[in-house]
């Protein structure tokens, strides 16, 4: 028997994902949870096989749970699920340790057969989520990405600072190598850039 908790702010999916999996057969849904504080919450007390999350939802999305989950339980298995996969976000998913990747679009019995796979210890992307994330076109580089993300998010650069660790003028000359590379004129602007062009 596979356990899991659900992490998806759909609510519709959610349930029925919950209604589903244990239907496919050897899986016990521990618990749901509609957004990233809750999915933390939920994973570090019931300590499931896999966690299954969404990678978009609101205030701590996806990948800021997975972050946090991971620095309480390295070991934890993770299967994220998504719309579309953005090379960069793909690529720090997987810094991140995510195991796998399927879309939201798949059937239950394919949910249910990757969590079985994750929980054997192996590893899978779909193949739709690979091809889109193999197009990687972004001249930033990572660093960039998180100081954008984090301006995107409305924090000013000394709390960007703070939260990644930096020097304030580090921050700063991040956002300026961004802004030239966008070609933008504030750090706003590159935020959005790079959001439109699927870099965030």
């Amino acid at each position: 028997m596979t356990t899991v908790v659900l992490a998806d702010d759909e609510a519709l999916l959610r349930k029925a994902l919950a209604a589903l999996l244990p239907l496919e057969g050897g899986i016990t849904v521990l618990a749901e949870a509609e957004d990233g504080e809750s999915a933390v919450t939920a994973t570090l007390e019931h300590r499931p096989d896999v966690l299954v999350i969404d990678l978009e939802m609101p205030g701590v999305d996806g990948l800021g749970a997975v972050e946090r989950i991971r620095r309480a339980h390295p070991d934890q298995v993770i299967l994220m699920l998504t719309r579309h996969a953005r090379p960069g976000v793909l690529r720090k998913a997987l810094k991140l340790g995510v195991q796998g990747f399927v879309s939201k679009a798949a059937e239950p019995a394919h949910i249910t057969s990757v969590i079985k796979t994750l929980h054997a210890g192996k590893r899978w992307i779909d193949p739709d989520v690979s091809a889109l994330a193999v197009v990687d076109d972004c001249p930033l580089t990572d660093r960039e990405l998180d100081v954008l993300r984090a301006t995107r998010d409305g924090y000013s650069v000394a709390d960007i600072a703070a939260r990644l660790h930096l020097a304030e003028g580090t921050v700063r000359n991040y956002l300026s190598n961004a802004m030239q590379k966008t070609q933008t004129r504030t750090r706003h602007e590159a935020a959005r850039y790079a959001r439109e062009h699927d870099w965030l």
